[in-house]
């Protein structure tokens, strides 16, 4: 699994357009999965900090349950509605899979000044980063992995 500060080491330009994007919005969707192994979908914010990018939950919130018990995870960033007029002017999406470590050490939950002392604190482990957008009349993918770099995928 890679630190946010490792996948920029490795793939400086697209961190720079995840980046970007998850900062042109605030709300992101959260996949977990369930005690059944069903998907669970919640909404989530991140943050940057010490080069790791971090995640927090309200008090006994489920999704907070779901990360404790299996912590993997996949985050989604959609951007504004693509103009069907002109479809390559769509910023694209971008999807963010690994885990969810939960951090419970009293100093790192003090330095971030969560709003209630029971609230969660996750920090984000990365496998894979895509970014997905319209080039022309082709569906086009960079996606990273970890230990692979970044691939591009197109599709007509």
């Amino acid at each position: 699994m890679a630190s946010w500060q490792e996948f920029e080491r490795q793939a400086p330009d697209l961190a720079g357009v995840a980046r970007r994007l998850m900062e042109g919005c605030r709300h992101r969707v959260l996949a977990t999965l369930r005690k059944d192994g069903s998907p669970r979908v919640s909404g989530i914010e991140t943050s940057w900090r010490d080069g790791e990018l971090w995640a927090g939950s309200m008090p006994r919130a489920v999704k907070a349950f779901d990360l404790r018990r299996d912590p993997r995870m996949a985050i989604h960033v959609a951007s504004a509605e693509p103009d069907m007029e002109d479809p390559s002017a769509w910023e694209g999406d971008v999807k963010l899979a690994g885990r969810a470590v939960e951090v419970t050490d009293a100093e790192v939950l003090e330095a971030f000044e969560l709003p209630d002392s029971d609230s969660h604190l996750f920090r984000i482990e990365l496998t894979e980063v895509v970014w997905t957008r319209v080039e022309g009349d082709e569906m086009v993918m960079d996606a990273w992995h970890e230990g692979a770099g970044v691939r591009q995928i197109r599709r007509k």
